[in-house]
């Protein structure tokens, strides 16, 4: 895995843009680079590093939990272009609903498969008592 560095961040950026994007970094390096982050927080000053702990026990970052929230998990910033923006957002969401509905769809297979299963165990059970 190559090194990659955060692009440079616009003028005008807020720092909530900021932590985001160094969230998404993070997050795209995986659960070696919090920890990272996390001791080199304690190294230079103990809150940050307490902030790191707290902020990966809290999103279950630390334990590689893949259930985060329903939030968008992609975030670009604009490019200036309104129509184009408006476009991109509009496919995202679309592009999220259809993978949260696809999510929904496997959960009922599975446990429409589990209820079978259990339906036949049941059935074999109860054959079984009678015979």
């Amino acid at each position: 895995m190559g090194t990659q560095a955060l692009p440079p961040v616009p003028g005008g950026t807020r720092l909530s843009d900021v932590l985001r994007r160094g969230r998404d970094w993070l997050d795209g390096h995986g659960r070696k680079a919090w920890i990272a982050a996390m001791i080199l927080g304690f190294i230079a000053f103990w809150p940050i590093g307490l902030a790191f702990l707290f902020y990966m026990i809290w999103s279950n970052r630390m334990f590689g939990c893949s259930k985060r929230s329903h939030a968008p998990r992609y975030h670009a910033p604009a490019t200036g272009n309104s129509a184009f923006d408006a476009y991109r957002e509009q496919t995202l969401k679309r592009l999220e609903d259809e993978h949260r509905e696809f999510m929904d769809f496997l959960e009922k297979l599975r446990e429409a498969k589990d209820k079978a299963e259990f339906d036949q165990f049941m059935e074999r059970r109860n054959a079984k008592a009678d015979a």
